[in-house]
């Protein structure tokens, strides 16, 4: 049976068809989701993409994380069910509280677009499995909002646990405390990032690198080997 990864668009979203595009790209069939709708249309694992959702009134991924759909997809991230944040998605889930801390407006203050090298730090994830942990690789990076704060206590408890999946290396776009670029729940099924692996996934396209295709890769192996 193939896997069935559901998409959630939100008003505003920008990048769900490109991350629907990912998934059939890496072997599993996308599933449109709406954010009015509570059900998942039995979905084995979601994403949420990046974009600006509501229009990041009153703070970025703060309204979308009361929509319908969340309440299904909180419910069940916290049953085990795999679950990516990207960008946008990332800001919705620690709006959530599926992942600790917060995302503020870049430290230079102007919206950031550039190839970004990253670190993978924890390769044991539902969604890193196909990387190996210090393997550098290039994602496209696109954000206005991409500071990722947290007090000392979560910083530090992240690091001791392991759970810092992705860092950035030789340049801090956005002034993320201690260069993280993604988190992971305790769980490891919640992986959020700023970065958009939707977007290296063809060798035609873009850069011209597939070094995002293993999110989507490694997710379909976990979900075929459950």
């Amino acid at each position: 049976m193939t896997a069935r990864i559901g998409v959630v668009t939100f008003p505003g979203s920008l990048d769900d068809r490109d991350t629907q595009r990912a998934i059939k790209l890496a072997g599993a069939e996308p599933v449109a989701l709406w954010h009015k709708d509570k059900d998942l249309k039995q979905v084995d694992a979601v994403v949420l993409p990046g974009g600006f959702s509501y229009g990041d009134y009153l703070r970025a991924g703060a309204i979308s994380r009361f929509s319908p759909v969340m309440e299904t997809v909180i419910e069940q991230a916290k049953s085990g069910m795999p679950v990516l944040g990207i960008c946008n998605g990332f800001q919705i889930l620690t709006e959530a509280h599926l992942l600790p801390g917060a995302m503020l407006g870049n430290n230079h203050l102007h919206f950031i677009c550039r190839d970004q090298k990253l670190r993978v730090e924890n390769a044991d994830t539902a969604w890193t499995t196909d990387y190996e942990a210090g393997q550098e690789i290039h994602i496209p990076l696109k954000n206005m909002d991409g500071r990722y704060v947290a007090d000392e206590h979560t910083l530090d408890m992240l690091e001791a646990e392991g759970r810092v999946a992705f860092r950035y290396v030789d340049f801090n776009p956005n002034g993320s405390l201690r260069d993280i670029a993604g988190i992971t729940n305790e769980a490891g099924n919640v992986v959020g990032l700023m970065p958009h692996p939707e977007h290296a996934v063809e060798p035609l396209v873009g850069t011209g690198r597939t070094d995002g295709l293993p999110f989507f890769t490694s997710i379909l192996k976990k979900l075929v080997n459950a």
